[in-house]
């Protein structure tokens, strides 16, 4: 019998390695803001299920879209 605490589920996948197509760079806001939480906080990657390379681009492509006014540092609640 399992433990009753484990989880077992589908291991996700990163998109951008199965997408090799979809545009991470911090001109493409709407695919960045994927990667949000409801108050602009960059998601963990083993929540969003992204690899550690793109996990890091993906990062600092949202800094760099903050910084050009694309992306919201906070929101307001």
């Amino acid at each position: 019998m399992a433990h009753p605490y484990r989880r077992r589920g589908r291991r996700k996948v990163c998109r951008f390695c199965v997408d090799p197509s979809l545009p991470l760079n911090y001109k493409h806001p709407e695919v960045l803001r994927q990667f949000l939480s409801e108050r602009a906080k960059i998601v963990p990657r083993r929540i969003s299920g992204n690899c550690s390379y793109h996990q890091r681009l993906l990062t600092r492509e949202i800094k760099r879209a903050r910084n050009v006014a694309l992306l919201p540092f906070t929101e307001l609640p």
